[in-house]
């Protein structure tokens, strides 16, 4: 069966903490794609500044948006936090994202 569901995610550190550096960036880029394909999903674009990231990702129909996103930030923050990743050796989100839906029209607007 063919799929096409895309979704635009916003999600940002604790307090909009500076925490993203580069090296926490090129962590993200690997790690988040890695996890994703763990859970049947495919990241087309990741793109982030020091407080917040987007990731706009391909997911299968069976994937819960809320426990794609759980995966994806509690992994991310307890590995970086375990490799002593950043300026800080840490990296907290805060609760919650932003979530949208992409029409495969929009998809070149949106990367």
């Amino acid at each position: 069966m063919r799929h096409r569901l895309y979704i635009h995610l916003i999600w940002t550190t604790r307090n909009r903490e500076r925490l993203i550096d580069c090296d926490i960036a090129r962590f993200l880029c690997r790690f988040l794609r890695a996890m994703a394909r763990k859970e049947r999903a495919h990241i087309l674009e990741i793109g982030m500044v020091q407080t917040h990231l987007h990731i706009l990702a391909r997911l299968h129909p069976t994937i819960a948006i809320s426990t794609f996103v759980k995966r994806l930030k509690g992994a991310s923050s307890a590995i970086a936090g375990k490799e002593g990743l950043g300026a800080n050796g840490r990296l907290y989100w805060s609760k919650g994202y932003s979530a949208d839906s992409v029409g495969r029209m929009s998809l070149d607007s949106v990367r």
